[in-house]
């Protein structure tokens, strides 16, 4: 019951958190937007080079991921079919 309780309190104050950065980020200028941007990749890429292992930023960093993205149309290729 006291677990219940917790979970649907700790629910409601993330939601309200979401819903306070949700209203916050909707009053900010585009000047802002792109600051707040650019300073979380920033922050992200600081992240990323700090605490990755080496055999991982070798993973991410390697352009043969082995994904099957390359067999399939871009976007704009498969709209002037469309045409």
């Amino acid at each position: 019951m006291a677990n219940n309780k917790l979970f649907k309190g700790t629910l409601l104050l993330v939601s309200m958190a979401a819903a306070f950065a949700y209203y916050k980020y909707s009053r900010l200028s585009p000047d802002e937007k792109n600051d707040l941007a650019e300073s979380i990749k920033e922050k992200s890429r600081k992240l990323y080079d700090q605490f990755l292992p080496d055999e991982l930023k070798r993973v991410f960093d390697s352009k043969d991921t082995g994904s099957y993205a390359s067999d399939f149309e871009s976007g704009e290729q498969f709209s002037r079919k469309l045409k």
